[in-house]
């Protein structure tokens, strides 16, 4: 069990009212191709099986990074040219929600979508997450709100149907942020949807927390649903400055992908609530360029439109006002997807994170590891930086990729190569390639909340 002092309330508290995560508040504190399943795979002990190749699986497989937002357009604003802006701004999938969630509307969704290449994973109230959110799948009939594992693959096979024709259609969002207590059940829904859908992605967001409880929460998710991915989030900018357990969590987050040998991905806060601030252009990149520096795999934004006031928690404008005027802050979006995230993601998502260091930094955040030098970074000094390393399982390349740990100030550092690089290129993220620079000292000058990324060879 997650002990309370571990666990950080997270955006199923703010968005409840949607049907956006299921559980009460005291719940949350305790808290290539796909070869097909046979159906209703290990459904019995409660454990989904994950794909044995996930390279063919949408936003997962390939090469594209992907870049997502949470919280799209309302239905009343849902069109081709909400979606083309969408698009525009250099994301590749939505995470739908926004009270877009029956099937009418999903379907009106997902054909926008495909008009303009967008991916869509759906959250769909009326049949998967009216399965996983407030029943128990269980063929035990004596089990209170439960579910047969039969009743459950017709609700899958039913979503299908209705949303299996449109391309953008990239999986089901099966839960926001689940607690200990649902795993066995959910770890069912994913296996039914596998079984039935083996060339989509199954995907949940888990809570964010800290601790070894958090490791047992995240290792107990891992276990029961072995999922293709992780993703969590947690929201860094707040009032104050920046949340403490931030890069504790990440840590964590980052070791439990590791160990389970699948991507981690992360949302980033794009907009003010209760206790935390608006972030700036800088605080986007900040959240990114960290991220990417722990291992991210994929980056999701919270929120793209402003939810609706009513929902309480204070919510102030996101990328898009409530009433659909652009903010500062869809210009930031767009430049930073565009220029940096989409090319230099391509650059990292095959990549295998070998370690993430603070340098210059003290006292060292809680869950952070200080720079050690070695053969490949001698020394690192001046400003503090995120410094994240990186192998390359299909050749002999490493990669660094040091992040400005300022958020408000220009960092000026040097790296020093040691002596196990003969050569070493600088990424050009503009014009997609490699700048050979000389070994020895790299000087770096980064703008608050940005990065460079190194070839060591």
């Amino acid at each position: 069990m997650v002990d309370e002092s571990d666990m950080v309330i997270g955006r199923r508290g703010l968005l409840r009212a949607a049907g956006v995560g299921a559980a009460a508040a005291g719940a949350v504190a305790l808290g290539g191709s796909v070869g097909a399943l046979p159906a209703g795979a290990a459904l019995a002990t409660g454990r989904a099986v994950r794909p044995r190749d996930v390279s063919g699986l949408p936003l997962v497989g390939g090469p594209e990074f992907p870049i997502g937002i949470f919280w799209p357009p309302p239905p009343y604003e849902t069109s081709v040219a909400r979606y083309q802006e969408i698009a525009d701004a250099g994301f590749t999938f939505v995470v739908s929600g926004n009270y877009a969630d029956d099937g009418n509307i999903i379907g009106w969704l997902l054909g926008c979508a495909d008009q303009v290449g967008l991916r869509v994973l759906v959250s769909d109230d009326t049949q998967i997450r009216n399965m996983t959110r407030w029943f128990t799948i269980s063929d035990d009939r004596s089990v209170p709100m439960s579910i047969t594992s039969a009743d459950a693959r017709e609700l899958v096979q039913r979503a299908l149907d209705a949303y299996a024709k449109h391309p953008s259609l990239a999986g089901f969002n099966l839960f926001d942020e689940p607690w200990a207590g649902i795993f066995p059940s959910l770890g069912k829904a994913f296996g039914i949807v596998r079984a039935a859908a083996p060339d989509l992605l199954a995907y949940a967001n888990l809570l964010p927390g800290n601790g070894s409880g958090y490791d047992t929460y995240v290792k107990g998710f891992v276990d029961a649903v072995a999922p293709s991915q992780l993703s969590f989030d947690r929201y860094p900018i707040v009032a104050s400055g920046e949340d403490a357990g931030y890069f504790d969590n990440w840590a964590r987050m980052r070791a439990q992908a590791l160990a389970a040998g699948v991507p981690a991905w992360t949302y980033i806060q794009t907009l003010a609530y209760n206790g935390h601030a608006t972030p700036t252009a800088a605080d986007l990149a900040w959240q990114v360029n960290v991220s990417l520096a722990y291992g991210a795999k994929g980056i999701q934004y919270f929120t793209y439109w402003t939810p609706d006031p009513a929902r309480g928690e204070g919510f102030q404008p996101a990328l898009m006002t409530l009433d659909g005027h652009r903010t500062p802050r869809y210009d930031a979006a767009k430049k930073l997807n565009r220029q940096w995230l989409a090319p230099v993601g391509r650059v990292l998502k095959p990549l295998v994170s070998a370690s993430v260091q603070h340098a210059n930094e003290s006292p060292l955040p809680t869950g952070a590891t200080g720079f050690t030098p070695d053969d490949d970074i001698s020394a690192a000094t001046g400003s503090a930086l995120v410094i994240g390393r990186f192998t390359d399982p299909a050749g002999t390349a490493r990669y660094v990729l040091a992040a400005n740990r300022s958020r408000t100030a220009v960092a000026t550092s040097r790296l020093t190569t040691g002596s196990a690089v003969g050569a070493v290129a600088r990424y050009d993220a503009v014009s997609d390639s490699w700048r050979t620079v000389s070994p020895g000292a790299l000087d770096l000058s980064l703008a608050a909340g940005d990065a460079v990324l190194f070839r060591l060879t």
